[in-house]
């Protein structure tokens, strides 16, 4: 049995006879056929509206922020194409006159008799049935079927009115349309339908240019509070590196002035100085003082450390625009200084040839890469750069791979 009526001018997909009489009226497409396909039925759960298609849904969502569907598709039922039509006409015939339709009100058409088959009327006659219950039985049934009409009496025999004549409103044919007024009707249908869809589909537009609009600014605010997250990160780093080196000084502080107590107890001295001790103390410190005369204001020494977050952050002004071959550069004396970390006393590690091209495209080609290289140890020898196993000391490994990693991840590196 089928499932629904499908509009061959169009191609629309309709789930009854009375969606296939309003789609006639509207549009004047006359040729549909019955489809074994079901009509999508997805069912709103806040509201209850039913969509028949995805457009449909998106719409009802843009407009009422309603986004739950259940699929009701299997629970509609099977058509009876025959049996929609036969109540179709019993509903217009039942119809009071003033609702049958502004041409029969208009023009008060007669009643008369309704055309029928007439073999099929002489046959149901032949039979033994009334002219008048033949009549009703072809009329009311809608079919060329002498069973289904037959049928039709056998349930209707309780029908008061079954054996009086019937009349109904004189129908006149509409005219035939010529073939190009038939054409012209049907571009008019195709290009409302056109127009439709294309405003359907602007609407669909919006929602999903809304959608990525609001997808672009959760990942906008997701990358910032990383980024304040990395910055917190990295500035709690440094406080607790400043913490644990201020412990380290205080520790060994502590160490120096319990080995200098200890010194005095071995020679019988007290371990507290006297006065006339402290006072000699400085009287030696003032005089070393005086001995070494300093010009102008005095410079506050720059630490290691210093210089490389120093000359780091010049490389990231001097090569502005090219953060990519930047972050290249730095990743790759990353590399060497890991290397050397992981075996200091190997020759090869600690060997930069300066010819390479790798070498001259990634790390050379940047300005202040060689300073950095030169600050960590390096020197220049022959047609390399080498470092000495000496001079490949822990302390300033780490440090200069911590300032690399942190030029290479923080994004803030040098800004603040």
């Amino acid at each position: 049995m089928a499932q629904s009526l499908v509009c061959n001018d169009c191609g629309l997909q309709l789930k009854s006879v009375k969606e296939a009489t309003d789609h006639n009226e509207a549009t004047g497409h006359a040729d549909f056929a019955e489809s074994v396909e079901k009509v999508l039925n997805m069912v709103c759960e806040e509201c209850g509206k039913p969509c028949r298609n995805k457009t449909q849904q998106d719409l009802h969502s843009k407009h009422t922020g309603h986004t739950k569907f259940v699929d009701k598709t299997d629970e509609v039922a099977l058509m009876d194409t025959e049996a929609q039509m036969r109540d179709a006409r019993a509903e217009q015939n039942a119809l009071p006159e003033s609702s049958k339709g502004d041409d029969a009100a208009a023009t008060d058409a007669p009643l008369v008799e309704p055309k029928v088959s007439e073999e099929l009327l002489q046959q149901l006659q032949e039979m033994g049935f009334s002219k008048n219950k033949a009549i009703r039985a072809l009329h009311f049934s809608g079919t060329d079927s002498l069973e289904q009409a037959i049928t039709w009496i056998m349930e209707h025999e309780a029908d008061p009115d079954l054996d009086e004549p019937l009349l109904v409103p004189e129908v006149k044919e509409k005219p035939k349309l010529s073939a190009e007024e038939a054409r012209k009707q049907a571009e008019e249908a195709l290009r409302k339908a056109k127009q439709k869809r294309e405003k359907e589909e602007r609407e669909l537009e919006k929602v999903r240019e809304s959608e990525q609009r609001r997808a672009t600014k959760e990942l906008m605010a997701a990358q910032r509070l990383e980024d304040e997250q990395r910055l917190k990160r990295s500035l709690d780093e440094r406080m607790r590196a400043k913490q644990e080196e201020s412990r380290a000084r205080d520790k060994i502080r502590l160490k120096l002035e319990e080995d200098r107590k200890e010194r005095r107890r071995k020679l019988g001295l007290p371990e507290e100085l006297s006065e006339a001790e402290k006072e000699a103390e400085r009287a030696r410190l003032a005089q070393s003082a005086k001995a070494k005369p300093t010009i102008g204001l005095p410079v506050k020494p720059i630490s290691l450390l210093a210089q490389m977050r120093e000359i780091l952050v010049d490389m990231k002004k001097t090569n502005a625009g090219k953060e990519e071959q930047l972050k290249t550069c730095w990743s790759t004396m990353l590399k060497y200084i890991g290397n050397i970390a992981k075996d200091p006393k190997e020759d090869k590690f600690r060997k930069i040839r300066v010819s390479n091209a790798a070498f001259q495209s990634r790390v050379a080609s940047m300005s202040g890469a060689l300073k950095f290289l030169e600050l960590i140890g390096f020197h220049k020898e022959d047609d390399s750069l080498v470092m000495p196993a000496e001079k490949a000391t822990t302390e300033t490994l780490n440090a200069a791979g911590g300032e690399l990693n942190n030029a290479c991840t923080n994004p803030f590196f040098g800004v603040l």
